[in-house]
């Protein structure tokens, strides 16, 4: 076993456990499963669902397919909305969105298993190879696309059945985005979001350029003279700080730097991880940083959140989820500062919090909970560098209902831009949406960048 001193160990597990906790959370649905819970549905008409659902897939239709034994009719009506349908199967919250308004899921009842049965259709067409779009004649037209994640790549194979020709620059050494780096391994087993790339992408007219950085490699303007038009869909790469004392301690790490090294490590019993550990947060990073450290064998880990468990951007689902796995959660608490020895962490000194007058604020009441390496999953913020004169707000990206921005034939999407929520579903809702609006512009018979200079 490993040490790296202060509790910090690789190793913890034996091989059987480790491939145990790691499996699929939810593995794909037999036939037979498949077929009985699709005759649990209603196929309602004007069903709340598809209203749920940001990408406004036919859900009541692809459901009834897959209850008529139709499989792959039911993925192509998934695709047509959706076309990262397999991956949104696997991560999308559905319990806030399409099964929460099922008319089935009352008290009495459940709703419908509508991620589940996504997932078999989207996953039975994906083996098979199947590709329900054909690209149409070559427009001429050069698309830039900034950022090979969900937003960027639905942009990308919306431009690219409509004939053009889209160049997708990514600044790390693979493709996918959030869906690669920023998801709990146990969510997307078999290097998935690596084959839904490959799926997206075998449409052609697609080419990635990975380890090109925007503000390093290349700026908004030099895109904007060399394409005719350019979406940006680079997601969040900053992460928020606690601004405590401590916070440089060795065993402070970034939940998402976390979560991105798991996801990239084969080998789970080579990941350290500490005896007693905490993680700051309330949404989705703070659970799934939580629950993988429980799962590579932290004996104690505690979530401490500054409000109350209804103000969790986390669903309900995944905070019970945590407590299935051993993970504590701990409301109205505020991290004050980060006790140390020896330059490593020892534990963290919190402040406890109530809502005064509306707003949130200290009781004068502190405590301390051992430690010996705390993760921070307070949120990330867009790094804008080489955008130019592109107008922001509230530090992210300011576009219109179509996703087009301040700078002309400039658009984009994802969680770079300051409408909609941070999943994604939604990322690949703008991305296909901004494509469409590209698309008309461009068959409206704008001129050639190129050609303009």
């Amino acid at each position: 076993m490993e040490r790296l001193g202060s509790g910090i160990e690789a190793g913890r597990l034996s091989t059987n456990e480790y491939a145990s906790n790691f499996s699929d959370l939810h593995p794909r649905l037999d036939k037979h499963e498949a077929l009985v819970a699709s005759d649990r549905c209603y196929f309602c008409y004007d069903a709340p669902c598809m209203t749920a659902c940001p990408t406004a897939i036919d859900i009541p239709l692809f459901i009834r397919q897959i209850s008529t034994g139709n499989p792959l009719g039911s993925a192509k009506t998934i695709f047509a909305q959706n076309i990262l349908g397999g991956m949104c199967a696997r991560v999308c919250p559905t319990e806030t969105l399409c099964e929460d308004v099922c008319v089935r899921n009352t008290a009495e009842d459940r709703p419908v298993e509508i991620g589940r049965l996504q997932r078999y259709a989207t996953d039975i067409a994906m083996e098979a190879g199947r590709q329900f779009f054909e690209r149409k004649a070559s427009s001429g037209k050069r698309i830039a696309v900034v950022g090979a994640g969900p937003a960027g790549l639905a942009a990308a194979h919306r431009l690219a059945v409509n004939g053009h020709d889209v160049t997708i620059l990514e600044a790390r050494e693979k493709s996918g985005g959030l869906n690669e780096y920023g998801i709990a391994t146990y969510k997307a087993v078999d290097d998935f979001a690596q084959r839904e790339v490959d799926y997206v992408t075998a449409i052609g007219g697609i080419a990635i350029e990975h380890g090109k950085v925007l503000g390093r490699d290349y700026s908004l303007s030099d895109l904007t003279a060399e394409y005719d038009a350019v979406f940006l869909g680079m997601g969040l790469s900053g992460v928020n700080g606690l601004g405590v004392e401590g916070e440089n301690l060795f065993g402070v790490d970034d939940a998402v730097d976390f979560i991105a090294a798991l996801r990239q490590t084969e080998d789970k019993a080579t990941v350290p991880i500490g005896r007693r550990v905490v993680v700051i947060g309330g949404g989705m990073t703070a659970i799934d940083a939580a629950i993988q450290a429980k799962l590579l064998g932290a004996e104690e880990v505690t979530i401490c959140y500054r409000r109350g468990k209804e103000n969790m951007n986390a669903s309900t689902w995944e905070q019970d989820l945590a407590a299935s796995k051993g993970v504590i959660i701990r409301h109205w608490l505020a991290p004050k500062s980060i006790i140390g020895k020896d330059g490593k962490v020892a534990g963290i000194e919190v402040d406890y919090t109530a809502m005064t007058d509306g707003k949130l604020a200290t009781t004068g009441e502190t405590g301390i909970i051992a430690a010996d390496q705390i993760f921070k999953a307070i949120g990330q913020s867009f790094v804008a560098t080489g955008l130019g004169a592109l107008q922001f707000d509230k530090g992210k990206i300011v576009v219109d209902s179509q996703g087009r921005t301040s700078i002309e034939n400039v658009w984009a999407g994802g969680d770079c831009i300051g409408t909609g929520e941070d999943l994604t579903v939604s990322a690949v809702a703008q991305g296909r949406d901004a494509a469409e609006s590209i698309n008309s512009m461009l068959a409206a018979g704008a001129q050639p960048a190129s050609a303009v200079a």
